[in-house]
């Protein structure tokens, strides 16, 4: 390696970096407010109908499981 090579060390990538991520953030469509919550409280409520389904659902083998075993 010549001794001109102008690399950037370890401070100057992350200093390149944090510039990148910040010039990428302002360039990110960002929810309003509402949008945010009308987001969220469907995930909310597809995790509650899911998380229903998967307890039923376990019950429902766990009772075969028994019933085959014992």
């Amino acid at each position: 390696m010549a001794k001109n090579d102008k690399r950037p060390n370890f401070f100057q990538k992350i200093k390149i970096w944090w510039r990148q991520t910040i010039g990428e953030l302002r360039k990110v469509s960002w929810p309003t407010r509402e949008e945010a919550l009308a987001l969220t409280r469907i995930v909310l409520i597809v995790t509650v109908i899911m998380s229903a389904l998967l307890g039923v659902l376990d019950f429902i083998f766990a009772r075969l499981v028994g019933l085959l075993v014992g």
